[in-house]
């Protein structure tokens, strides 16, 4: 979740958060051979990055992708694209968003992922495949409560399909995610719920540029918190965003709360400072999105092992290596 306080269902504990890293750092191993991300993307031995899907559809055209011009962005560094189901709940007009606030709120996803508002491009683009609307008073008002049934009737696509929610979450607490690891526990409840208005220009600021569903679906995605841990190892477990004692609040700047090196990331998307004071990802948790992706999401299945030189299973270096 994300919240104007220090609350949060997806606040892992220090045993949660070493058991999540641990599990795709032997993931990672069993498939590829190697759990050294940095590896894995300078030698491409990850799934192929995947072209946009058919319209309509969460399968990627591969034809898109081979169509590209030679000189395009997409065409140089190759984007993970995300079919996304987007559902609104809503009672009666109240949450009843138009499809041009949908489309604003895809455009936001892209821009932060792409690197565009000042972070480092993670290479994950969305696409919108597929637009909803359920009016249901009870599913709106309370979509915590009614969690189960809501995903259980509207959600669609497999693990690789991104479905967003939109309902009325709350004024303390803007939204919740499911976490890639947690997929194979539960499928259906799998994907991402953020209240109505914390989209771009929504009526809840300071956290209304869109930001809520950025950090969501980094959850989605496979990021923890930047406080995750506080100043204990192994913290998020991305060796580039510096430790950070507790959650950033509106846009404390030059805060330092941890020994180690680093002001604290208040600009991290994976913060709960302000929409304002948000600008980007690190290289890293583009790394780490891309791995988690291999690990839990891509269609490819079943032991992908490669001779790196690494050695032993044992020689392979961790996940989240020394901050």
């Amino acid at each position: 979740m994300r919240s104007a306080r220090p609350r949060d269902r997806v606040d892992l504990g220090h045993d949660q958060a070493v058991a999540m890293l641990a599990d795709l750092r032997r993931t990672l191993l069993d498939r590829f051979g190697t759990s050294d991300e940095a590896r894995l993307d300078s030698d491409h031995l990850l799934p192929p990055l995947l072209g946009p899907a058919r319209p309509g559809s969460d399968r990627p055209d591969p034809g898109r992708l081979g169509s590209a011009r030679p000189d395009s962005p997409q065409r140089r560094a190759g984007s993970l694209v995300v079919p996304v189901r987007f559902h609104v709940v809503h009672s009666g007009a109240t949450g009843r968003l138009s499809t041009a606030a949908v489309r604003r709120q895809i455009a936001t996803l892209n821009a932060a992922y792409g690197g565009r508002l000042g972070g480092a491009d993670t290479r994950v683009r969305f696409r919108l495949v597929s637009l909803d609307r359920t009016d249901n008073t009870a599913w709106f008002r309370h979509p915590q409560r009614n969690e189960g049934a809501l995903k259980r009737r509207l959600r669609k696509g497999g693990r690789g399909t991104l479905n967003l929610y939109t309902a009325a979450v709350g004024a303390d607490v803007l939204g919740f995610s499911t976490f890639p690891q947690w997929y194979r526990r539960d499928p259906r409840m799998d994907g991402v719920i953020v209240d109505y208005r914390s989209l771009p220009y929504g009526s809840y600021a300071p956290f209304n540029h869109g930001y809520t569903a950025v950090h969501e679906i980094g959850h989605w995605l496979g990021l923890m918190h930047t406080f995750e841990g506080g100043c204990a190892a192994p913290g998020d477990g991305v060796a580039d965003t510096p430790y950070e004692a507790e959650p950033a609040q509106g846009c404390p700047q030059g805060r330092d709360t941890c020994p180690q090196r680093g002001t604290d990331p208040i600009h991290n998307f994976m913060d709960y400072a302000h929409d304002a004071c948000m600008r980007g990802f690190t290289a890293g948790q583009g790394r780490r999105v891309r791995a988690v992706w291999a690990a839990y999401r891509s269609s490819g299945g079943g032991r992908q092992r490669v001779d790196l030189g690494t050695g032993t299973p044992g020689a392979a270096r961790s996940v989240g290596a020394a901050r």
